[in-house]
């Protein structure tokens, strides 16, 4: 029969022995309350401690009046669980002996188990035999004993250490490190080992007479990271080997050193700090390699942003680098112009403030950085309201820009030495009205004004001025029809007639210089993106909408349409699909499945189908296989520095093929050139306590300043001590039977 505590007469003992257990307990816990605490102090917790449960099958006093309990004993106190066979209290020596096998599980998942052991009452020193220790659910400590000293530290002896799955079918884990001594601090959660080897599959690789690691439940320690091997046909073979510092609770260092057989002498870092208010962070290196001989090369990245008083925002960029073919060198994500900025903004429902300060740097090849505008000044206010007298919605916007160039002249008189600065005002204002039959009639209005400064440039007067207004009427038509199957769909066609002067005062263009024609701006009074080009002239925006949207996930959406003009007054290029009295058709599909299949296609063509533009991309998302290919093709367009025809496939694509195995290819490849631009292939291996990657990428590209370059990189993860996250279950060795 089984007796739960406390009991009478008998649960007078039980509640005894279940108070020593349970104030053990919390000092036997990693991170307990009773941690480190001294005798008077656990005499103080012994009395204000809440009551433990104890459970048994019997719970007797025996002859030399010891605390008996006998059989599952099981006890429970504020979270932590320990099961044995049976507990002897010496009340003479008040020491506790426990008979396993013992298993003692606390709130955070940390496992001690042990065949048998001899305890304080408090559990805060004595031995546990054949044990076994398992910390945040992962990383195993196996040794012939523990020997626990002050309730803080746990001393290990003939140790091994491992996350991987090992039982009677497995005894050989895939890592392991054996030591003569191990010792855990609870407190400071750190490992220290003596006389440590590293075995991979039973081989010894590896010998440190001292060793020191943070157990799995400290995620931030000051200590080695993973290190990762790549081979690249500029540098040769290198090794990275980052060290992580903890400064603190809300910062951290990291330096990289990157060493290779090319004599590159390379040290990375990485900084990051966080506030109350927000955040930063500083990515950089320098070093010398035999690239550039002779030339100190680097870069620094760092971004951040802060939470101030009255919802305002400030943010910061910078990127900066010691040349343009650095990052490609070095593996770092590609950028062919650099954007610094600092910004300050403030976003409510009804109102939009933003003061930013900009700065480029070009790395293209033939670009002269003395021609770029920086640095750049915005400052942006927008402000939303319902008029009380016409009704519908206005909007309020004011922009202050300025801008100047590092040229102090400009022999071919194209403006690459131009100062400017713009002020400019725009009123929108948009009513809307549904009719009997269903059609929603909308009016809409436009007002905007600028004023121009403009220097160092003797194809703009000094200053100009201008105004220009634009009104529309717009007639949209939706038809529903919803199916017995609970598919619904929606046919809109639409009409936007739009009125706007023939002429407006030119201006400088510095912010609208693309145009890209899609089904985002199909009906827009302004396909310009920013202020300094205005779309002129009478014209009407034509096209139809149609969804799809079934009972079953299928999701399906067509746009079609054109521009009519009424004059042309050739503000576009050939190019952007919008040039001419009649604009090129728009077409653009958009499809979603339920099995994961999306396509996106966009097409730009005229009457006799002749194409501008064509993109589109295909992808699947499954369980084990996802992929992306995408195609554009675009003709030659000098307004975007676009000489030769576009055409280019790319593709990327990952795929878990076998449980634990997962591989990912990219590929780029350029039709004009008949070449291929890029690829790449990554085969990852990865279970419960071990992640290997091997990476190859091939750039076929090459310039003045940067060259052609194969890459081959490889990491080894053990998970459990370097500080990646928990091994996946989709494939563990089976330990049943």
């Amino acid at each position: 029969m089984t007796t739960a505590a406390p009991l009478r007469p008998r649960g007078f003992r039980a509640a005894r022995l279940a108070s020593a257990l349970g104030l053990g307990l919390a000092a036997l816990t990693p991170l307990g309350g009773s941690l480190g605490a001294s005798p008077a102090a656990a005499q103080s917790a012994d009395a204000a401690a809440p009551p433990a449960t104890l459970v048994a099958d019997s719970v007797k006093v025996g002859t030399d009046r010891n605390l008996i309990a006998d059989g599952h004993v099981e006890v429970l106190y504020q979270g932590t669980r320990m099961t044995a066979s049976r507990v002897v209290y010496d009340r003479t020596g008040d020491r506790l002996t426990i008979d396993g096998p013992i298993r003692i599980t606390d709130a955070n998942g940390t496992v001690l188990r042990a065949d048998s052991a001899e305890l304080s009452r408090d559990l805060r020193n004595g031995l546990l035999r054949s044990a076994r220790m398992v910390l945040d659910q992962q990383l195993q400590l196996a040794a012939r004993q523990i020997t626990r000293v002050d309730g803080r530290y746990s001393e290990l002896s003939r140790t091994v250490v491992s996350s991987c799955e090992v039982c009677a079918g497995h005894p050989r884990p895939l890592w392991e490190i054996r030591a003569a001594r191990v010792v855990y601090d609870q407190q400071e959660r750190q490992i220290y080992f003596s006389n440590a080897t590293l075995r991979l599959g039973g081989v010894p690789v590896f010998y440190l007479p001292r060793l020191r690691m943070p157990d799995p439940t400290l995620k931030r320690a000051t200590g080695f990271l993973t290190p990762k091997f790549r081979n690249t046909s500029l540098l040769g073979a290198g090794v990275r080997l980052p060290y992580f510092i903890a400064i603190g609770d809300h910062r951290d260092l990291t330096l990289t050193p990157y060493l290779s057989n090319s004599r590159t002498t390379t040290l990375g870092l990485r900084y990051r700090q966080a506030f109350v208010n927000g955040r930063i962070t500083a990515t950089g290196a320098l070093g010398r390699d035999d690239i550039l001989p002779g030339e100190t090369r680097g870069y620094l990245f760092a971004d951040g942003s802060f939470a101030l008083r009255d919802g305002y925002t400030l943010s910061f960029n910078l990127e900066t680098v010691s040349d343009a073919a650095y990052l490609l060198d070095y593996g770092l994500p590609s950028k062919d112009r650099l954007q610094s900025d600092i910004e300050l903004s403030r976003t409510r429902r009804d109102q939009y403030i933003s003061t930013r300060l900009l700065a480029f740097r070009s790395l293209r090849a033939g670009e002269d950085n003395a021609t770029l505008p920086g640095p750049v000044a915005v400052y942006t206010q927008i402000r939303r309201f319902r008029p009380a007298l016409i009704g519908g919605q206005a909007q309020l916007s004011f922009q202050g820009f300025g801008l100047a160039r590092r040229a102090t002249s400009d022999p071919t008189n194209t403006g690459k030495a131009r100062d400017m600065t713009r002020a400019s005002v725009k009123l929108d204002w948009r009513r809307n009205w549904v009719t009997r039959p269903g059609i929603v009639v909308s009016a809409i209005a436009q007002a905007r004004g600028d004023i121009y400064a403009i220097a160092q440039d003797p194809n703009w007067a000094d200053s100009i001025g201008r105004i220009a207004p634009a009104a529309a009427l717009e007639l949209r038509w939706p038809w529903v029809k919803a199916g017995r199957n609970g598919a619904s769909q929606v046919i809109e066609p639409v009409i936007q007639l739009i009125l706007a002067p023939k002429s407006v005062s030119a201006a400088p263009n510095e912010d609208s210089t693309l145009v890209e024609f899609d089904e985002g701006n199909l009906w827009a009074l302004n396909r310009f993106a920013g202020y300094d080009a205005i779309e002129q002239g009478p014209r009407a925006n034509v096209g139809l909408r149609w969804t799809r949207q079934s009972a079953d996930g299928w999701n399906l959406g067509v746009v079609a349409g054109r521009v009519f003009r009424a004059v042309d007054k050739a503000q576009f290029s050939t190019g952007s699909g919008l040039g001419g009295a009649k604009s090129n058709w728009l077409t653009a599909v958009q499809l979603k499945t339920p099995n994961g299949l999306s396509l996106i296609g966009r097409a730009l063509f005229d009457n006799n189908f002749s194409v501008t533009k064509n993109e589109v991309r295909l992808g699947w998302a499954g369980d084990r296989l996802n992929f992306g290919t995408s195609y554009v093709w675009l003709v030659p367009d000098p307004t975007e520095n676009r000489l030769t025809k576009t055409a280019e496939w790319a593709l990327d694509a990952d795929w878990n093929f076998r449980g634990n195995w997962t591989g990912s290819v990219a590929w780029r490849y350029d039709f004009e050139a008949e070449r291929a631009t890029s690829a790449g292939l990554n085969l990852n291996w990865r279970n419960e306590c071990l992640s290997v990657d091997l990476s190859l990428s091939r750039r076929f590209t090459s310039s003045t300043s940067v060259s052609a370059t194969t890459d081959f990189g490889l990491s080894v993860d053990l998970i459990g001590i370097s500080g990646r996250a928990r091994g996946t279950g989709a494939y563990r060795r089976s330990c049943s039977g």
